[in-house]
């Protein structure tokens, strides 16, 4: 793998930023410590090569000269289990730098490139120059949390409010199947076209199971990666969630008209605190 050039450049992979000529460090805009040697050229080839798989040969050839004669694999191994503790990273559930077996590494996470960063004794120039694109290329979505303004929190903690979202849907959606002939009664007395709601209300409860208890289960059994898959979902699953909020409604006889509005309100917010909730589990990935 040809080597490139990789002087004067900033990288920015998820709340990270890398000045690659001083080696410094930071995450959410505050300093890491250095980085310095074996991980910083390592983390150096990674980035210029992201979702390329760099073999272990091509780390060899730069960091150590033909000539020199060190117990390769150990010393690799290490500096790149440093690396990752420099970057909260996790072999197991890797969101920067992954392993493929008895070839190398990747680095997986999508990458920034700035090129011609001032190197002078000013750390924080490039951060205000550099957002500004970033900012204006998501003001179509500021209206969902962004992952740097989140704080993190511990993965099981996150796995377990997750799993109980899906399995409250869940309940709601069997609940439904279980009772739709008292459903299709209260439609038909309270709807002049009741099957404009009862039909897709049986459908989208009998899609909805399968995809609770995939996130149920990926959940439970710490998926990797199940954050960027629930991340793709979320468009479909925000209107089958919102379309359920008003399943209180339902049950009005029982718990009265304004209990149901209350509900329905809270329901609404849902889908937003799961992606939420999975971006903090995201930032804290040493917690598992």
């Amino acid at each position: 793998m040809p080597e490139s050039s990789s002087q004067n450049r900033l990288f920015r992979f998820g709340t990270y930023e890398l000045d690659a000529a001083t080696g410094e460090l930071r995450k959410d805009g505050k300093i890491r410590p250095r980085l310095q040697g074996q991980p910083f050229e390592i983390l150096l080839l990674l980035l210029d090569h992201p979702a390329e798989v760099v073999t272990r040969e091509d780390l060899r050839q730069r960091l150590w000269p033909a000539d020199t004669f060190v117990d390769y694999d150990h010393s690799l191994n290490t500096a790149v289990n440093k690396l990752r503790e420099a970057l909260s990273d996790s072999a197991d559930n890797p969101r920067f730098i992954q392993t493929i077996p008895r070839r190398g590494y990747r680095f997986v996470a999508p990458v920034e490139k700035i090129d011609g960063i001032a190197t002078s004794a000013k750390p924080e120039e490039p951060r205000s120059i550099g957002p500004a694109p970033a900012i204006n290329n998501e003001i179509h979505t500021s209206m969902l949390s962004d992952p740097r303004e989140l704080p993190s929190a511990s993965r099981p903690v996150v796995r377990f409010l997750f799993s109980l979202i899906q399995i409250m849907y869940f309940c709601f959606y069997v609940i439904s199947l279980a009772n739709v002939h008292r459903v299709d009664a209260f439609l038909s007395r309270e709807l002049q076209h009741p099957a404009w709601v009862f039909i897709p209300l049986l459908v989208t409860a009998s899609v909805g199971i399968p995809i609770r208890l995939y996130l149920l289960s990926a959940a439970l059994f710490g998926y990797s990666g199940l954050t960027n898959r629930f991340l793709k979902l979320f468009p479909a699953l925000f209107l089958l969630d919102e379309l359920w909020a008003l399943a209180p409604f339902l049950a009005i006889d029982q718990i009265g008209a304004g209990l149901a509005l209350a509900a329905t309100a809270a329901l609404l917010y849902v889908p937003f605190s799961q992606r939420s909730l999975l971006l903090m589990g995201e930032g804290n990935p040493k917690h598992d």
